[in-house]
């Protein structure tokens, strides 16, 4: 992709237009000019990809360009903006770089000047630009069309949160520890208008208490004691895009309050400031606890539970959707195959079974993990159930039909050992133990009868 050398010009005098076009065309650039706010927002618009460096004047018949610089920025977020006035004051220029302009110039400067600050702002834009493409390509594509399994559960769990993506309605994601909340979440936000804005993650089971708020909030320069300087809480970082509130559950009551405020009214207060800040943020709350029945009991706040669960989503755990297991577990397979460089084509029959049989109360997280393991341990180019962890290789089928009905010792004896096996979890000296029979004689039983 060629690279841009487009500068967008905003100002009313003419002559200024000319001469500082000029001046910046002999230098390589290709400049566009503006003699409003207006024409120069849409000139922005049309060509937001290109233009590196906004240069506006800061007085212009329909607008002032302290008041303009975050439309600027709305409309192309990793162009530079540079204001220019006649006169220039102190204040206005800390008050410009504070908005978030890149520089603020007094006309009459020197075109030396005016060169060097413009190809700075230049460089910048550039370098921008290419660790936002880069961003890109290494970031994970967390959209619905990603996720993993083609169950009827989770494909019921994807339709229902992919009608709530489009709005900037309160969602609240329900389900176990580990079947994949977060993953929606950020779905949710892939699939928003607010994609191109931050997604913010805050597990709320991880903090203490105190340190939450400010985390969240912010505070004040000596708010408190190690208060030094002033701190932007995650609700700020979120501005714009998607705040995601893990474990949702664990927020204290006072807490709970102050983000129900947000909720209400999209503004809160840091600790130690008496002004309160405005926010657009969106929020996506997930919770493994029943939150109605905890707020009937005391332990949640009722207006915040219903103020949260404007929209619910039921996340499936992976134990309501084992058809999914067999892509979830050859996925993460040839992930750990490829981190740990080592070729792996896939699971033996035997190995798959026992997966599937698995009750997975750790869901797709504790899956993964048992993957990551059985990988590292795998010698073969396919992964077998000597592999998997102990408690994966007694867990075995059910007595087939003419075994059932099979009344003799050899039977009997074979089905207790499987039993036992599989309720300590493959332990064999206390599996031994509690059939009463040294350790030895149980290994040997256990080749016998092909257990």
């Amino acid at each position: 992709m060629p690279q841009s050398n487009t500068i967008l010009l905003i100002d009313d005098e003419n002559s200024l237009r000319q001469v500082v076009g000029r001046v910046l065309e002999l230098e390589g650039y290709t400049v566009l000019m503006a003699a409003n706010a207006q024409r120069g927002l849409e000139l922005l618009r049309q060509h937001a990809e290109e233009v590196l460096v906004v240069l506006s004047d800061v007085k212009l018949p329909d607008g002032h360009g302290l008041s303009l610089l975050p439309r600027y920025k709305a409309v192309a977020p990793l162009a530079e903006v540079i204001l220019m006035t006649a006169y220039g004051t102190i204040a206005d220029g800390v008050q410009a770089m504070k908005s978030g302009a890149f520089d603020y110039l007094t006309k009459g400067d020197s075109d030396d000047q005016l060169v060097v600050v413009v190809e700075r702002a230049a460089d910048k834009a550039r370098l921008q630009r290419r660790v936002a493409e880069l961003e890109k390509q290494l970031a994970p594509q967390f959209t619905f069309d990603s996720m993993i399994g083609g169950s009827v559960p989770l494909a019921q769990a994807k339709a229902l949160a992919l009608r709530v993506s489009p709005t900037d309605s309160t969602v609240l994601l329900e389900g176990p520890t580990g079947s994949g909340k977060e993953l929606f979440a950020q779905a949710i936000h892939a699939a928003s208008p607010r994609r191109t804005k931050p997604f913010v993650a805050v597990n709320c089971s991880a903090f203490p208490k105190d340190l939450l708020e400010s985390e969240l909030l912010g505070y004040r320069k000596g708010a408190f004691t190690g208060a030094l300087a002033d701190k932007r809480g995650l609700m700020e970082e979120a501005n714009g895009g998607t705040l995601f509130l893990d474990e949702i559950g664990e927020l204290p009551l006072e807490l709970q309050a102050k983000l129900l405020r947000v909720l209400e009214t999209q503004s809160f207060t840091k600790i130690g400031d008496t002004k309160p800040i405005s926010v657009n943020v969106r929020i996506v709350a997930a919770t493994n606890r029943n939150l109605r029945q905890e707020a009937d009991e005391g332990h949640f706040r009722p207006d915040l539970y219903y103020r949260l669960a404007v929209f619910t989503v039921a996340v499936p755990p992976l134990n309501a959707r084992r058809e999914d297991i067999e892509p979830l577990a050859t996925y993460f397979l040839h992930f750990y195959a490829a981190k740990l460089r080592k070729r792996l084509r896939g699971l033996e029959p035997e190995a798959l079974t026992q997966l599937q049989r698995h009750d997975w109360r750790g869901n797709v997280r504790e899956l993964k993990n048992v993957l990551e393991r059985a990988a590292i341990l795998a010698d073969t180019d396919t992964l077998t159930i000597d592999d998997l962890p102990t408690e994966f290789q007694y867990f075995t089928a059910e007595p087939a039909a003419d075994e059932a009905s099979d009344k003799t010792l050899r039977t009997l004896e074979k089905r207790q050992i499987r039993t036992v096996l599989q309720e300590t979890g493959g332990n064999k000296m206390e599996a031994a133990r509690q059939l009463g029979i040294g350790t030895k004689t149980l290994y040997r039983k256990i080749q016998e009868y092909g257990l």
